[in-house]
């Protein structure tokens, strides 16, 4: 009678973990997005819940999507805005040399 007591309490106990577990990993990604100070935090909570009925099919994409964006150098595919600053002064400075070379020679 104690054993059947003590199996329905692990069942329930395991359940319990089981479903609280599925929610806490749903919202990794959103975690990650808060972190990051991440623009599409409420979208990627959104879609994290979304996730659930999904079976957490689209939680890889959610976690990739979070991780995408940082706050110090913003989503990572453009080149550095200060080397390319730099680049078009040093164009700017060798077409303006350019100029004076050939306004004095004429």
């Amino acid at each position: 009678m104690i054993l059947d007591y003590l199996a329905l309490g692990a069942l329930i106990f395991v359940g319990l973990t089981l479903f609280y577990g599925i929610i806490v990993v749903h919202d990794i990604p959103y975690e990650i997005a808060v972190h990051r100070n991440h623009p599409h935090q409420d979208a990627i909570h959104a879609a994290g819940w979304v996730s659930l009925f999904t079976l957490h099919a689209i939680w890889p994409f959610l976690w990739i999507w979070a991780m995408l964006y940082r706050e110090d150098r913003g989503w990572g595919f453009a080149t550095k805005n200060h080397e390319l600053e730099a680049l078009r002064e040093r164009l700017a400075q060798l077409e303006a040399q350019h100029k004076n070379n050939t306004a004095n020679h004429q």
